[in-house]
């Protein structure tokens, strides 16, 4: 390896170490304070870097809460669409209609545990008339659609989805279903365990989806 290529690499090692940093800060902060008492100067003081580094790295507040959610949703910091991790892949492997979506409910579960304590003060903040977070939760919403269409696609294409269905349709409930509000009012409400709700909603697409 020449010492072009070696520096090359250091530098970008170290900078990917500055931004997990930051990112962990972040979240840690959004989570025990909330949205509105967290700034970019906060954040630096906890994640020990500049605030110039923050504002390099991330732009905006709002870019910076997105990225943490990004990160905190795929579990890592990976530069993998979710489309392409394990949890997903193990969906369109999956041969019977039914386990599809069980696998299906596997996923969203894990997801909401990794993003539940985070999204919980965002949406608050949505709620409370943040106009960032207001953008935030359509752009979440957004992306959620994107991927209760793609499960729904994947039946159809599969031969799994039930006949007469209304891809539309089916796609918001799935959208409805493996949203993080529900998964709030179940386990964090209700007192639910994971389980539970893993069961649950893998019950509830099996019904709504699948071919009896």
């Amino acid at each position: 390896m020449s010492r072009r290529v070696y520096d090359n690499t250091r530098r970008a090692e170290q900078a990917r170490l500055t931004r997990r940093r930051i990112l962990d800060a972040a979240r840690e902060l959004l989570v025990a304070r909330g949205p509105a008492a967290v700034t970019m100067r906060v954040v630096a003081e906890r994640a020990d870097v500049s605030v110039e580094t923050v504002r390099k790295v991330f732009g905006t507040k709002a870019a910076l809460i997105k990225d943490v959610y990004d990160v905190t949703l795929a579990g890592d910091d990976e530069p993998i669409p979710m489309i392409d991790r394990p949890e997903i892949r193990a969906v369109f492997a999956a041969t019977r209609p039914e386990d599809k979506v069980a696998r299906y409910a596997s996923a969203a579960r894990r997801i909401g545990e990794r993003v539940g304590p985070l999204l919980a003060t965002l949406l608050a903040g949505a709620r409370g008339g943040d106009p960032d977070l207001i953008q935030f939760r359509e752009t979440i919403n957004r992306e959620r659609m994107a991927g209760a269409g793609g499960i729904v696609r994947h039946l159809a294409a599969t031969g799994g989805l039930r006949a007469g269905l209304d891809p539309g349709r089916a796609g918001d409930v799935v959208w409805t279903l493996i949203s993080p509000e529900v998964f709030d009012l179940l386990v964090g409400d209700r007192g639910w365990s994971p389980d539970e709700y893993e069961r649950w909603l893998a019950r509830a697409l099996t019904d709504a989806l699948v071919t009896p």
